[in-house]
């Protein structure tokens, strides 16, 4: 069965005076898939992400989410179409429990209390449920920002580099998780510098470079480019 692309970005352009930081970037995000977007930093990743969510509005192109296009809508109503991210600078709710993050996200997009609890187990959050965020790790902050994003039952979701500050056992666990996010049925783009879960999780694989696409491709035709070799991954890659 061909794929289903949950979010489309056709001819996203967006420019910060005389630069152009995004250039006619096409994208498919697939349901039940995992897809990487990568490049090195300033390649346009974050901005691009700030297009998709309704945080800036593009300079030409458009952006469809399930087959509506949803480019002029605000990022609350994109929200409730089922769009959700996490965010490269951590945005938790430092004040409140782990548990309490998660029951704030959950009623404010009109989803079930219930799911907390299962979202809790998901992520492996639930032996911290009762501490607060501002008093954890950053790489269990960064899970809380998951785990908020997952309560509210995405039909998309964008993860910007989430493995920030993870070990590698943790590492291990978000690939997993994120395998099993996608084979729900959630159509899931990653942002993440860690090539190697990059590589392990993602179906296909987009590299931006000075805001354009340089490369698509699955994991292992990507990591052989001789482009990308050269622009991001490194020639001893």
């Amino acid at each position: 069965m061909a794929a289903v692309a949950r979010l489309e970005l056709r001819g996203i352009e967006v420019r910060f005076g005389g630069h152009r930081a995004l250039r006619g970037i096409d994208l498919d995000v697939d349901a039940g898939r995992v897809t990487g977007l990568i490049g090195p930093n300033g390649a346009g990743k974050t901005t691009l992400f700030d297009v998709v969510t309704g945080l800036r509005r593009p300079d030409a192109g458009t952006v469809v989410l399930d087959g509506r296009d949803v480019t002029g809508l605000p990022p609350h109503r994109r929200a409730r179409a089922g769009l959700a991210r996490t965010f490269q600078r951590l945005e938790v709710f430092g004040s409140l429990s782990v548990r309490d993050n998660l029951v704030v996200a959950a009623e404010m997009s009109g989803k079930r209390a219930g799911a907390v609890d299962t979202v809790l187990a998901q992520v492996g959050l639930a032996p911290v449920a009762g501490e607060r965020a501002d008093a954890l790790p950053t790489g269990w902050a960064r899970l809380v920002e998951v785990g908020r994003a997952l309560v509210t039952e995405p039909r998309v979701l964008l993860l910007d580099e989430p493995a920030s500050g993870l070990d590698d056992d943790e590492t291990d666990a978000l690939g997993s998780l994120l395998a099993a996010v996608a084979g729900a049925g959630t159509a899931v783009l990653l942002v993440e510098h860690d090539v190697a879960l990059v590589m392990q999780v993602c179906s296909t694989v987009t590299v931006l470079d000075a805001g354009a696409v340089l490369a698509v491709g699955t994991p292992a035709e990507v990591r052989a480019d001789p482009g990308v070799l050269d622009a991001y991954l490194g020639t001893t890659q």
